[in-house]
């Protein structure tokens, strides 16, 4: 209680100085000039500041020795509010509580004796806290914070714990010092454990004397005419007190600003919040330089505290990966960064990123000055965790089973399996998103939400202490089967194929589903059928060791009588297309799909049965069986015309085409696949869903490799350029290893060594990334080829061998025979005729019974100049002879061409010019464009010399 009877000092409030003793009131430095009666009131009130006095008791004391009654007091009670201004304004300092009495309702202070008699209280700017020396990422927030201060005068700065709240806070209002004439007060919330002492705790920190219940009434007063920034710090455990409280503040004090740090907004009229986000990390790619990675304000930090600790610390080229691994894991929350770096010294940057998966890195101490709850990452976030109610705690608790992303409808999936309804579930995830517990993944056509990692680990750990692990993780794994279950009906066969492709980001959540149930506390019903509703997810994404590993898996686990039959179909089919495309064209390849096409028919599926059709059409052309592939493209022309569906109608054309061209019936290839150089939006995606590459591009190779054959080596190439930036386009790993693999030829059929290179080392580093085993064999393989047309005879001998070994391992026959013909031409050139002659003889022989195929004729011609070499001049024009036959029979000008030159030239030798010129100058005059081409050229030098 205020004590001013006893001595000369003087107390103040608002603008009013009143000296007791001297019975002096001045108002701004004034003399104000009040009544006896009224001045005794006021003296009597301000000794019982903040306390309601009985009117009784009033007037007693003012009258002491007259008997009034209560009519006197409300009039000088009046006189009083009069002389302190306007009713309105007085009301707030003398207040009338109905049926007891009045009180004084202003915050007293009383200056140190050393202050001249006009000084007023004011807040020192040394009471802020100091700032970092250094902050590190945050310069646009200050910025952005400071002009947001003076445009709306309460500023939230929002953010998770540990993220630099605090810090930024104390950077803007040690800028702004001097714009508010020093006048600025922190007020720390942190320590706070009574959230009915928030007035009192921001009284105490304005230097106020606190002599009331209710200090809000004086406070008001006393804030109420000054320019001043309060800084309320670390809010969040009290703001449901300190909201309204702040709401009036800024009301009725019209030239005060608060800046404000929470994990949560206050949600009031007038807040502005800025939500300050994670520092930026380096991203995720391969061969980021070490300055490169120092250019993010994460990696920044990071090495800054590192040397903080160790003066001689220098970040090497070698560790320069590990620290954008080690921010990145921490999403860029300062506090876990600079907690990391402190175990640099004992653990070393390698040993640090190693120890992440560890719980005992939320146990990791921090500096000792710093308060309790930023010591640790588990206190930082045990702080958050204990100011939550028991349903918000028990769905972040739920939701620390997902790996990454997650939408609002898996959430309240798992948060009903802790016996959440939905309605509270829905109010739970959005109080705990303004907690800054949730955050939001941004760039994602639906909402998408996430815990950091730091956050899920933490309330992973609370997940398993309250005995609700296996409960949630069955819930995510049902929800997640069901899921790809509805997606897998939806997109059957070849209607909407694609469909899973938007659902990318639910992969890490996936994979965390089909390991919990696939492991030994797991549940392996769920897991087949997950596995079975994922099997198209995985191809979809190319995906093909997991799709291989989980679909194995799931076959292997369940009993044959336990499967229904459209589960294994999917299954089969998955690990059809896995094990081709990853492990080679075995005989398990052609078990799976044969049974999964017979449960299709037996479903009487005909999406399913297409789809099939068309996997088993790849592997046959694999294996080089192009008459099986052309029997099973009929087959599908029956289904096709069953479904009366266009698309299918026309993915069929294109299955025949493909085999007819390699057949060798390039002029049906040309007329099959010619519709696939017609864009069409409504089938761009239509076959890549569930078997990992699209139709069209492989009928576009077809097209752009039979129209060379045919002779238009211009709208080859023209072709064969729009088919690799079309695969592109689709971002599809098979489908652009398919796409470089047939083009290259093109580029080497026509001589365009520079960008045949430039391919091929593409499809290298491509299958090289993408696992795409085979796909690499050939890359070498093209690569031996180029070397030998450059004068490389050793280089590509090894470079063929290498592929050859590969390819026949994996049974990936489609491509064996084109470089046994290679690899004789370069044996040829060294002179090994008998082991030349024995390779080109065994490629002959792979041709099935029917001995057709595209590269037939290429390799008699071959086999031809290898006989001419060895001066067995009657065989080798027998089998050129053969060779031209055959082009001719396939509508193969090209192989023509080649043929004509390889005769002419033994022609040449054996004085049968006339008859040279007369064979090859019909061909060259059939040619309209490409006469450029590497072949072109040969055939007219030839005719000039024969001429």
């Amino acid at each position: 209680m205020a004590d001013t009877s006893g001595q000369d000092s003087a107390i103040s409030f608002g603008p009013f100085r009143l000296v007791a003793k001297s019975r002096l009131l001045e108002k701004d430095g004034t003399p104000l000039h009040l009544g006896g009666r009224a001045l005794d009131i006021l003296i009597f009130l301000a000794e019982r500041a903040g306390e309601v006095v009985d009117k009784r008791e009033l007037i007693k004391r003012v009258w002491a020795d007259v008997t009034v009654d209560e009519g006197s007091l409300r009039f000088h009670i009046t006189t009083l509010r009069k002389a302190l201004g306007d009713a309105g304004e007085a009301s707030r300092y003398v207040v009338n509580v109905p049926g007891r009495g009045y009180c004084f309702a202003a915050p007293l202070l009383r200056p140190a004796p050393s202050e001249s008699r006009a000084s007023l209280p004011a807040a020192s700017p040394h009471a802020l806290p100091s700032p970092l020396a250094r902050m590190i990422g945050r310069d646009d927030d200050v910025e952005k914070i400071s002009a947001e201060l003076g445009l709306h005068r309460f500023v939230t700065i929002v953010g998770p714990g540990g993220i630099g709240k605090t810090s930024v806070a104390l950077a803007v209002a040690h800028r702004e010092v001097e714009a508010f004439g020093g006048q600025v007060c922190f007020v720390d919330f942190g320590a706070l454990t009574d959230a009915r002492l928030v007035p009192g705790t921001i009284a105490a920190a304005l230097g106020l004397t606190v002599n009331s219940d209710d200090p809000m009434p004086g406070l008001l007063t006393f804030l109420r005419n000054r320019r001043m920034l309060l800084v309320f710090d670390s809010c969040e455990h009290v703001i449901d007190e300190l909201a309204p409280l702040a709401e009036r503040i800024v009301h009725e004090a019209t030239e005060l600003h608060i800046l404000a740090t929470s994990r949560e907004s206050f949600r009031t009229e007038g807040e502005r919040v800025h939500r300050l986000f994670p520092l930026d990390c380096p991203p995720e790619r391969d061969g980021l330089s070490m300055a490169e990675i120092l250019a993010y304000p994460a990696s920044q930090l990071f090495v800054e505290r590192i040397a903080e600790s160790l003066s001689e610390f220098e970040l090497s080229e070698e560790d320069a990966p590990l620290v954008a691994e080690i921010c990145r894991r921490l999403d860029g929350i300062a506090l876990a960064i600079e907690l990391a770096a402190g175990r640099v010294n004992a653990y070393g940057i390698a040993g640090t990123a190693s120890l992440l998966d560890s719980r005992f890195s939320l146990l990791w101490r921090g500096r000792r000055t710093a308060i309790p709850r930023h010591q640790t990452l588990s206190a930082a976030l045990a702080w958050s965790y204990d100011l939550l109610p028991a349903a918000e705690s028990a769905t972040l608790r739920g939701l620390s089973v997902f790996v990454g992303p997650f939408t609002l409808e898996a959430a309240l999936a798992v948060a009903a399996c802790q016996g959440i309804g939905e309605s509270e579930a829905v109010e739970a995830i959005s109080n705990l998103l303004s907690k800054s517990l949730i955050a939001t993944s941004p760039a994602q056509r639906r909402l998408r939400y996430r815990l950091l990692d730091t956050t899920r680990a933490f309330v992973g750990d609370k997940l398993v202490e309250n005995g609700e692990a296996t409960r949630v993780a069955r819930a995510h794994a049902q929800y997640f089967r069901d899921f790809l279950r509805d997606i897998a009906l939806k997109s059957s066969g070849m209607r909407s194929a694609g469909g899973f492709l938007p659902y990318a980001d639910h992969l890490p959540n996936v994979r965390a589903a089909l390991t919990w149930s696939f492991s030994d506390g797991g549940d392996r019903t769920i897991g087949v059928d997950l596995a079975a509703s994922a099997a198209q997810f995985f191809l979809e994404l190319t995906l093909l060791t997991e799709c291989f590993r989980w679909t194995q898996q799931a076959l292997t686990a369940s009993d044959a009588n336990t499967l229904d039959s459209r589960q294994e179909m999917s299954l089969q089919a998955a690990l059809g297309v896995s094990v081709m495309f990853t492990q080679g064209n075995t005989e398990a390849v052609r078990s799976a799909f044969t049974r999964s096409l017979q449960l299709a028919r037996e479903l009487e599926d005909l999406h399913w049965q297409l789809w099939l059709l068309r996997g088993l059409h790849i592997y046959l052309t694999r294996v080089g069986d192009f008459h099986g592939a052309l029997s099973t493209g009929e087959q599908g022309e029956s289904v096709a015309r069953k479904l009366n569906d266009p698309a299918a109608a026309l993915n069929v054309e294109w299955m025949l085409g493909v085999a007819h061209h390699l057949i060798g019936n390039q002029d049906k290839a040309v007329r099959f696949c010619q519709s696939a150089m017609v864009e069409n939006p409504g089938s761009r995606r239509l076959n890549i869903g569930h078997l990992g590459y699209d139709d069209r591009i492989v009928a576009l190779v077809a097209l752009a490799r039979g129209l060379w054959l045919t002779g238009r080596p211009d709208r080859a190439v023209e072709a064969a350029r729009y088919t690799v930036g079309e695969a592109e386009l689709l971002e599809q790993p098979l489908t652009l290893g398919i796409a470089l693999i047939w083009t290259i030829y093109v580029f080497l059929w026509v001589g365009d060594w520079a960008n045949a290179e430039i391919l091929i080392e593409r499809l290298i580093d491509h299958s090289a990334r993408h696992f795409l085993g085979p796909y690499h064999a050939v890359g070498i393989g093209q690569k031996g080829k180029l070397l030998l047309r450059r004068g490389d005879v050793d280089g590509g001998i090894e470079h063929l061998r290498r592929s050859q070994a590969t390819l026949y391992a994996t049974r990936h026959r489609i491509m064996t025979t084109v470089f046994a013909t290679a690899l004789a031409e370069g044996l040829a050139a060294q002179d090994q005729l008998d082991e030349a002659l024995r390779t080109i003889n065994e490629a002959i022989a792979e041709i099935p019974d029917h001995g057709e195929s595209f590269d037939m004729p290429e390799m008699l011609r071959v086999r031809g100049d290898i006989l001419a070499r060895s001066g067995n001049a009657a065989e080798a024009e027998h089998c050129l002879q053969k060779s031209l036959d055959l082009s001719r029979r396939q509508c193969a000008l090209g192989w023509e061409l080649r043929g004509a030159i390889s005769l002419g030239q033994l022609w040449r030798q054996t004085g049968k010019a006339r008859e040279a010129h007369d064979l090859l100058a019909p061909l060259v005059a059939r040619y309209q464009e490409g006469l450029q081409s590497r072949d072109l050229v040969t055939a007219r030098e030839l005719l000039a010399a024969l001429n």
